[in-house]
């Protein structure tokens, strides 16, 4: 069968479509899966490149988030049918192990899935938007509502908002009655925030964030609740932390879920004390996060950004896009 398939770490000609990869073979327990859609994440990027710390077993197919009908029903397994459509929850929450890291992930036609990961489909909720979720929206659900608890009328500043993770927590915080600010980096990116629902957009490379929530809604007062915004959503880490702290008011939360701009920043405490600041990490998502965006899709109260639908011999293509930033949402592979 056809499949993307990384031999060894490196850049990214290490993702290689074959022809000869061989369909999975299931045991007890286990479903085989037509993979209908999957998704990107900057994970698979990671995974290609190699991560510190984490040793692999290579040859293995990348992606995380898939979604497709059932084929094949393996010993063991009830409570499915021949062609129920699902979705993969990527983390085995019972033996361990992440799809499209420790075993093949969505680049390919079949995937062999344990049963216990699968999560049935709505009928009215499509493959590609199902495949969007765990990694991206799954992350910034529980990030924005399990553990964030954004509310009504808060003021809501989001760093990295045009990637997968990002386009999750504005489409959320809007759904939650929250006022979004989203930060970007171009004029096309700022364009497509305002379309999906920000209130307010910020070009970070060209004003300081900090700056700039001060200039719209006040220096924070350490005394009163006046001025900055009640939540920043901050996943890069680096030389952005310290900023995001200062732009928050007295009381206020960053919500953190990854570091992909470096996970050693430098800090200042006086801001955190002074101004009485939360800081609440969140990790992944649980197996009712995915059952509750499924539920807003089907509802028709959220709709996942798509920036582009490729086929499976463009997965190298997709990747890059991922890599180099130069999308909006996700990046839906379909084998």
């Amino acid at each position: 069968m056809k499949a993307a398939v990384i031999r060894d770490h490196g850049g990214p000609e290490m993702l290689e479509v074959v022809t000869d990869w061989p369909t999975p073979a299931i045991g007890e327990g286990d479903v085989l899966l037509k993979v209908k859609a999957a998704s990107l994440n900057y994970h698979d990027v990671f995974t290609r490149r190699g991560m510190p710390g984490i040793k692999l077993n290579l040859p293995v197919v990348p992606a995380l988030d898939l979604a497709g009908e059932i084929m094949e029903i393996g010993p063991g397994v009830t409570g499915f049918s021949m062609g129920d459509r699902v979705l993969v929850d990527p983390i085995n929450r019972v033996e361990g192990g992440l799809m499209g890291e420790t075993v093949d992930g969505g680049l390919q036609e079949y995937a062999r899935v344990r049963a216990h990961q699968l999560v049935p489909l709505p009928d009215n909720v499509t493959f590609a938007q199902a495949a969007s979720l765990p990694v991206a929206y799954g992350t910034a659900q529980r990030m924005m509502s399990t553990h964030g608890k954004v509310g009504p009328d808060e003021k809501v500043l989001i760093l990295g908002a045009s990637g997968g993770v990002g386009t999750g927590a504005v489409l959320l915080s809007k759904l939650a009655g929250a006022y979004v600010i989203a930060c970007g980096s171009s004029e096309s990116k700022l364009r497509k925030l305002t379309e999906i629902g920000a209130d307010a957009v910020i070009d970070y490379t060209k004003v300081d964030i900090h700056k700039e929530v001060y200039t719209r809604f006040g220096k924070p007062h350490r005394r009163t609740y006046d001025g900055g915004v009640d939540v920043v959503v901050n996943f890069t880490g680096g030389d952005t932390w310290v900023p995001s702290l200062r732009s928050l008011k007295r009381g206020g939360r960053l919500l953190t879920c990854g570091a992909t701009a470096g996970f050693d920043p430098v800090e200042d405490l006086r801001f955190i004390w002074t101004f009485e600041l939360k800081i609440l990490g969140s990790n992944s998502w649980a197996r009712e996060d995915l059952e509750s965006l499924l539920a807003l899709i089907s509802a028709g109260k959220l709709e996942p950004v798509i920036d582009r639908v490729l086929p499976l011999d463009e997965a190298r293509e997709g990747l890059r896009l991922i890599e180099e930033r130069e999308v909006i949402g996700k990046v839906i592979v379909e084998p």
